[in-house]
Parts: structure tokens; sequence; C-alpha cells
């Protein structure tokens, strides 16, 4: 491989002779061997590419920047944005936990680029653009980095996880409305208990998801919170007069979407309670979906031998040996996710924890497990409504049979009876394996007209609907 020299404040660095990257990322590429190679999600590298572009913006407005070099960096950030250089950001989540590296991986690449678009060449001449003295000018990596995290995330959690939620939600919504009448025998304990109607049962799923979005959407205003312009552990140190306001209006012009100054940057920089928020909030929602996707799969459990009360859409064949098979699979898919993310929210809350001092140094871990945990619950959930929630059927011939043969049917008559003779009736139903009106009638209790007037299961559901 063909090589030039690159250099830092440690000396003469070999680099790949057409990379955009210098001397800082080429040594953490040696240093850090540890799992996939170019594991820092773009999602970051490109909410890194805003920060330089407003932070550029910042610098010439407030007359510490010329306007040549500024208009210079943005032309890259814009470059980077756009998906232009992907393959020039090789680093790994493992490596310095306060993601200095990613940051210098940047800074390099926007020089080098910079150096490009005036027509030098790598590795000769003097550098129009100093990866630290410009490009990170009024920067450091303390502040830059949560600072990405939080734009990465938020990007992500707005136009994806909480977008394909609400899709969930309505997608819930329709089939409560679709089986509203639907009345089926209710289970606690995974045994039969009183009727329930099958629009009820989903309509706690609907809740269920739509307190999630909630959470997610309170955690908003936290995570929203950006400790640019704090620099290395909070005071602005290097960072001109009025900076930080500035900046953030950039960002969120740049971005999209609406950041604020966090009102103290010694804490955004030494912890990062935001995003242990926000993956909190994002972990309720993967634990209320795997309660709904296993109770979906329980009720479509069969078709013969199973609950068989859902149809589960056919999407593919299920086995490799048994023929005519079909599985669950956007159920046990999107179970999987939802372990995955309870997994995820360990890592980040035990990295929260691990602030000392005037720095946490877990950030890179903070932004893997955000930006895949974000992604995840809103892939996962949109394929789940699309692949199977849309497509659920009631078997309602196999909801009536377990309806008439339920023993706990005769709950309605411990007003009438008392408690302990209508345990006596369910007993005897159970026993003799006959129907609950014959026992009741063989313990001349009541009469089979008293029995039908006490004993209906539409009336047991309280429905209003």
């Amino acid at each position: 491989m063909d090589y030039r020299i690159e250099k830092d404040t440690l000396g003469d660095v070999k680099v790949p002779k057409n990379s955009l990257w210098g001397a800082q990322t080429e040594r953490s590429r040696g240093n850090f061997k540890i799992g996939n190679s170019a594991s820092m999600p773009i999602e970051i590298i490109h909410a890194y590419a805003i920060i330089k572009k407003s932070a550029a913006a910042t610098n010439e407005e407030l007359g510490v920047l010329s306007k040549e070099k500024s208009k210079l960096i943005q032309t890259v950030c814009d470059e980077i944005i756009s998906n232009k250089h992907n393959d020039q950001f090789p680093l790994v989540i493992w490596q310095t936990g306060s993601g200095t590296q990613t940051n210098m991986n940047v800074n390099e690449v926007i020089s080098n680029r910079a150096h490009i678009i005036e027509g030098k060449e790598l590795g000769k001449s003097e550098k129009t653009l100093s990866p630290n003295d410009h490009v990170n000018l009024s920067q450091s990596s303390n502040d830059t980095f949560p600072t990405a995290i939080n734009i990465a995330a938020m990007k992500i959690i707005k136009n994806n996880t909480l977008v394909n939620l609400k899709i969930l939600s309505d997608s819930l919504r329709k089939k409560s409305k679709e089986f509203d009448k639907i009345v089926k025998i209710g289970r606690t304990h995974l045994m039969d208990a009183t009727p329930i109607t099958l629009g009820q049962e989903f309509s706690g799923y609907v809740t269920q998801v739509n307190n999630s979005i909630k959470s997610i959407e309170n955690a908003i205003d936290h995570l929203s919170e950006l400790p640019i312009g704090g620099t290395a552990v909070g005071t602005g140190l290097n960072s001109p007069k009025g900076y930080s306001k500035k900046i953030i209006n950039y960002i969120s012009k740049n971005s999209g979407i609406k950041f604020k100054e966090s009102p103290n940057k010694f804490e955004g920089i030494a912890s990062h309670d935001s995003v242990v928020e926000m993956h909190a909030a994002i972990k309720t929602a993967a634990t209320a979906i795997y309660k709904i996707s296993n109770d979906i799969r329980l009720m479509g459990s069969g078709p013969r031998s199973g609950l068989g009360e859902l149809i589960i859409p056919a999407n593919e064949p299920g086995s490799s040996i048994m023929p005519g098979k079909v599985n669950p699979t956007q159920c046990e898919a999107i179970s999987m996710v939802c372990a995955q993310i309870i997994g995820n929210d360990m890592a980040v809350s035990f990295a929260g924890a691990n602030g000392h001092l005037e720095l946490n140094v877990f950030k890179p871990l903070f932004a893997y497990n955000i930006i895949e945990s974000s992604k995840l619950l809103g892939d996962a959930c949109l394929s789940f409504s699309k692949k199977c929630i849309d497509g659920l059927e009631a078997d309602k011939k196999k909801i009536k049979k377990f309806l008439t043969d339920s023993l706990m049917l005769v709950t309605a008559l411990n007003s009438k009876i008392g408690y302990y003779k209508a345990a006596e009736i369910a007993n005897k139903a159970y026993d003799e394996d006959i129907s609950l009106k014959q026992a009741c009638i063989k313990l001349n209790y009541l009469s089979e007209k008293e029995f039908d007037k006490y004993v209906i299961p539409e009336r047991m559901t309280n429905n209003e609907g």
C-alpha cells in the first residue's frame, strides 16, 4: 500500500496515500483493533458535520475565523452530511471514552478535503485548514461529542422511532375497534378468567404504546439541551463570548430540529443523564411491546393445538422440515429487538453512573446504544404493524367455543347465590365434565331459566362500546 506522511504532536505517521484522514485517526486505527472496523455510527459523523459547519459559521460571525476558511469548512461538512465521504471514518466505538479520536477524524477529513478543494496534493504543502486551530476552533471533544450524541439521537427518535410507534398505535387502535364486539374468555395467571372483548384486550395495548410515546416525548426536552460551548470542562475556555447561543441557533437551523443551550454545561459534559433518561423511555416502550407481541403470539398459537384465537398473517413458510407450518415470525423478531434494547439499557445505565469528576468517559458507548435502540425500535414497530397487526384476524368460532366452555362464567352468580355455592357449581362441572348450567340444575341452586338470565357473557364485559 502506498503511504504519505502526516504529522501530529507525537511525530510522523504513515497514512494511506489517498485517505482523507490524518495522523491521529491512523494512530487510533492501529491502537484500537476492537470489534468491527468503522463501528462508530455514521449518524454521529453526520451530527459532527452539523456541529463543525455550525461552529465555522459562528466563529466567522464572531470574528475569530476568516470568511474563506469558514466557507471551506462548511462546504466539506455539506459533503459529509450528503454521504460523500462515509468511507473516510474508519474508527471503532471502543476507543477513548471522550470520543476525541472520532472528533479528530472529522477534523482531519475536513482539513484534507479542503486541501484538495484548494487544488493541492495530500501530504504536500501547508494545509489551508488546520484540524485543531481552524476546524476545531472554540471546541473540545468533551463538549462536541455529547452534542453529537444528542443531535444524532434526536434525529432518529423524531424521524423514525416516534413516527413508527404512532403507526403501531394506530394499527392496534384499528384492530381494537374491529374486535370491539367479539366476546372472549379472559385469562389471568394463564388460567381462565371472566369474559372480556377482544377489542378491550387490544385497547390495553393501544394505551401501553401511547404511554410509551408520551414518555419518549417527555424526554425530548432534556435531550434537546446541548453542552456545546463548554469546551473541555464546562467553563467555555477558548470560546468567544456569545458562542454557545449562536452555535446552537446554527445547529438548530442546520439539523432542522430545535435545540437549546444546556443550563449547566458542567453537568452536560460530566454526565449524560439526558441520554439515560431517553434510553429508559425507549426501554419502557420495549417492555410494553414485548408483552404485546407475546400476547399475540400466545393467542395465535396452534392452529389446532394451541389457543388459535387469532389468525396471524402467513408471511413465509415456517419450517424447513414441517410442511405447511406458519410461525409468528414478526412477534419473534420484535421480541428479540425488545430484548436487545433492554440489554442496551443496562449498558447505558452503567455508563451513566461512570462520570468521573468533570468528564464522563463512556461517550462512544452512549452513542452506539442510543442510536441502535432508537433505530431498532422504530424499524421493528413499522415491520410489526404492517406485517402482523394489520393482517390479524379473529377466529370467532374458536373464541366462542372457549367462552362457552369456560367455568369462570360462574363468577356472574356470586351476587345471586354467593361465592361458595358458585364455586361448588364450578367444581362439580369440572369433576363431572358437564356444563355450568347442568351442574347448577343438578345442585338445585337455579333453574335453567334463572341461569340463562344471570349468566350472559356479553354483560360481564361491561363493554360500553
